[in-house]
């Protein structure tokens, strides 16, 4: 089951950084493509506001 951004993102970041597989594009709020996303979670481990959960 891959990750998902929730509304309360901050678009900080810090989790784009961290993906090893580039599965994080930026916006307003950052999102996760289901289809790349390797369920590592390090983008979960790294974000400042728990924004990042299972989906």
């Amino acid at each position: 089951m891959a990750y998902k951004i929730s509304d309360d993102c901050t678009a900080c970041g810090t989790c784009i950084d961290e993906c090893p597989v580039e599965a994080i594009s930026s916006g307003d709020i950052y999102k996760i493509d289901p289809e790349v996303c390797t369920e590592c979670g390090t983008c979960a481990d790294v974000c400042p506001v728990e924004a990042i959960h299972p989906a």
